[in-house]
């Protein structure tokens, strides 16, 4: 009865140890140990996004013409592209301001530039396009005698990206020209307690194809790898513990936890020790 006994008691206990979250388990930027937390090599290095089909485009003419502004932007909106932004978050006449004041990236990965036709923007950052647009619009003007230096700016609109994970889903926009994948799950929320940091999985478009990237975000050599910077329509998966039904997130719920563990323990080995002399 004793070894029966000691193999309740220690079923039980390892059952509840499986199942605490410990700060290992949560905690980021843990240096690695070649056994839980993986090392990463230094592969950092960011790279513009390039525009896609679906991406809209946010583009504003500057010259010192001001004839040449109000032809090729909205009208009224000649106060520079700050306040042309301020604008466009803003929205009017019931239409996304977004539609209004950009263009779209169409399925030939075209835009439709007003008087200059289809330019192909798709696969090209927003200095590529800057320099492109630049250049038809250069030519446009100088065809009709009049030669205005113009210049553009070029911004991406409605960059966001989602987060799935125990705490939740969200799509969340990107407010900055370089995101961090610990600011997106920090602008998320986190993403709990009982999210398993240590596979988190990354969808992503990668020239054309959809693809899937795994890392351990708790590593701190995170920092300088390939992992630490998200793009545009990123999709960040992050799945469930195993021993969420089981788990202990606090002292306090681990002491309960022990003592209700110990208790039911003692019954079910005076229960067992009765069937058996009943037995007898």
């Amino acid at each position: 009865m004793s070894k029966l006994k000691n193999i309740i008691w220690v079923a039980l206990i390892g059952l509840m140890m499986a199942s605490c979250v410990t700060s290992k388990t949560v905690n980021l930027l843990q240096e690695p140990d070649d056994k839980r937390i993986p090392s990463y090599t230094d592969t950092l290095s960011y790279v513009d996004y390039k525009l896609r089909i679906g991406d809209r485009i946010f583009v504003y003419v500057y010259s010192v013409d001001e004839q040449v502004m109000k032809l090729f932007n909205a009208s009224g909106m000649t106060g520079g592209g700050g306040q042309m932004r301020q604008q466009m978050n803003m929205g009017a006449n019931g239409y996304s301001a977004n539609e209004l004041y950009s263009y779209l990236v169409l399925e030939d990965g075209t835009i439709d530039f007003p008087l200059i036709g289809h330019i192909q923007v798709r696969g090209l950052n927003t200095r590529q396009v800057k320099l492109a647009l630049e250049k038809e619009l250069s030519t446009y003007i100088k065809s009709y005698g009049d030669y205005s230096m113009v210049s553009c700016e070029v911004n991406v609109v409605q960059r966001s990206y989602s987060v799935i994970s125990e705490r939740g889903t969200g799509n969340y926009p990107i407010t900055k020209e370089k995101l961090t994948i610990y600011e997106a799950l920090a602008q998320a929320g986190d993403v709990g307690d009982w999210s398993d940091r240590s596979k988190v999985k990354i969808i992503r478009e990668i020239e054309g194809k959809t693809s899937i990237i795994s890392f351990d975000v708790r590593s701190k050599d995170i920092i300088n790898s390939e992992y630490y910077y998200i793009e545009p329509n990123d999709v960040i998966y992050v799945q469930q513990l195993r021993g969420k039904a089981f788990g202990v997130s606090n002292a306090a719920t681990t002491v309960a936890i022990v003592a209700s563990t110990l208790g039911f323990g003692g019954f079910l080995y005076g229960l067992i020790v009765r069937i058996v002399n009943a037995t007898k």
